[in-house]
């Protein structure tokens, strides 16, 4: 796994579950964590992050074998 995707997948198991997360442009640092879409634009706005990348947190992790 690369030192990036390292990082982003921490970044999103540390995240609650069932959430939308937004990341901030570069995927090193989450930027907003709210209940629906919306909720996390306008925080990740007010945070100053133009270009998050924003996701959907699952409602379980599957296991990951690495």
């Amino acid at each position: 796994m690369s030192p990036q995707a390292s990082i982003r997948f921490d970044l999103l198991r540390s995240a609650p579950l069932d959430s939308w997360v937004a990341l901030s442009g570069d995927e090193t640092r989450i930027v907003a964590v709210g209940k629906d879409y919306s909720e996390v634009v306008k925080m990740s706005d007010e945070a100053g992050e133009n270009d998050p990348v924003i996701l959907k947190t699952p409602s379980v992790w599957a296991p990951v074998f690495v």
